[in-house]
């Protein structure tokens, strides 16, 4: 085993550490649920925040000199994408920066068009904005991939239609859209005037075949009407630690996210600073070694299911770290995440959560060492061997 590999394959204790994902189950239920990972972040993050708290003093923090030429230096290097600096707008995490759009271009009575199954904080965010969820469901294909439908994305919208909130690569389904997918959407937000926030807070985790485009770097004409979301956080397992950043071409548009932040949304704290700074300084070779580690897992679940476990398909996982799985063929009972949990004492997430299509499905988060997948993966070998007994019985 390299020396690279090992320090994903290290078996980290979680529980005492006021971990969320490691708390909120019984000791003997191996947590799969929550999408944060069982891996340390990386070591220049690690030193960079121990020398911040050696200094010992705490104060409100200045912006970094470097940290919005990092961030423009990044997107050019990664994505291929060129903005200016003055078009980043700090935010303390992503979920404010999709409900801060809401607030921003919408008003009671407009409608918010999300496609699903969806990540169910962008699923919930138009309630709690005060104005309507349009859905549109994805189609899903005989071969277990999730496509677009533009029928059904058209037949959503209505004339007080003003945001499209879009997840990609996306959660939970595990896809990163393709050049033209993108170029569909944006054509259809210019056709009705539509606002666009892409939520690309996976963009890191991007298999082989495929390639995370930001919606924003197709034309100027796009980023006009878009307000990007990042964030360092799940590229370094950084979720505790708030920072993120919006990315808005448009001043006009810009102007009125900043107005929707004021009094209410702070300005991220010195430890988000400082660990963003090392991430994009010195972060990239770890970040590399991580998404190659992680592929591994996906073909290992891939591998898994596909021989031991048939009744479950996995969703073909072009990005994200967090698997899709259609239990719909194990047949009548609990709902999936219940059976899981309680036979085979592994915590997913219920597909019924993230809306339309999710019926059925459960999702697992991969990223935490092998061994502890392949652990993860005979628990649910085993719930559902169980749960084919007592049918039979």
């Amino acid at each position: 085993m390299s020396e690279r590999s090992s320090r994903f394959d290290e078996l980290l204790e979680r529980r005492g550490t006021d971990s969320i994902k490691w708390s909120l189950h019984d000791e003997d239920v191996l947590p799969m649920w929550v999408a944060d990972m069982d891996f340390r972040s990386a070591p220049a993050i690690v030193d960079a925040l121990r020398a911040r708290v050696e200094h010992g003093v705490f104060g409100y923090p200045a912006e970094p000199e470097t940290l919005r030429a990092l961030i423009v230096e990044r997107l050019k290097r990664r994505f291929a994408w060129s903005i200016d600096a003055e078009w980043i707008v700090f935010l303390p995490n992503v979920y404010v920066g999709f409900h801060l759009a809401a607030h921003a271009v919408t008003r009671s009575g407009d409608g918010v068009l999300i496609h699903t199954p969806m990540y169910f904080p962008i699923l919930g965010a138009p309630e709690i904005v005060g104005v309507r969820a349009q859905v549109a469901p994805l189609t899903y294909s005989p071969d277990g991939r999730y496509e677009l439908d533009l029928d059904r994305t058209e037949s959503a919208l209505d004339g007080r239609s003003r945001l499209l909130i879009l997840c990609n690569p996306h959660n939970p389904v595990g896809r990163v859209y393709r050049q033209e997918e993108l170029e569909t959407i944006a054509a259809l937000c210019a056709r009705h005037n539509l606002i666009l926030c892409s939520d690309e807070i996976h963009a890191d985790f991007v298999y082989s075949g495929h390639r995370h485009i930001p919606i924003a770097s197709l034309s100027s004409e796009v980023a006009a009407r878009t307000i990007t979301l990042m964030s360092p956080a799940k590229s370094f397992n950084l979720a505790g630690i708030p920072f993120a950043y919006a990315i808005i071409s448009n001043a006009t548009l810009r102007d009125r996210y900043e107005a929707a932040k004021r009094g209410l949304v702070p300005h991220p704290g010195v430890f988000g600073l400082a660990a963003a700074v090392a991430a994009y300084e010195a972060g990239e070779p770890w970040l590399n070694e991580l998404v190659a580690y992680l592929e591994g897992n996906r073909d290992a679940a891939e591998s898994f299911l596909r021989e031991r476990v048939p009744q479950v398909r996995m969703t073909p996982l072009e990005g994200t770290y967090l698997a899709w799985l259609n239990c719909r063929s194990i047949g009548p009972g609990a709902p999936p995440y219940v059976s899981l949990l309680d036979d085979g004492r592994i915590a997913t997430v219920d597909g019924d959560r993230f809306g339309d299509g999710g019926n059925g499905f459960v999702r697992v988060n991969l990223a935490c060492p092998r061994q502890r997948l392949l652990d993860g993966l005979e628990r649910i070998r085993s719930s559902i061997e169980r749960r084919s007994i007592g049918r039979a019985g």
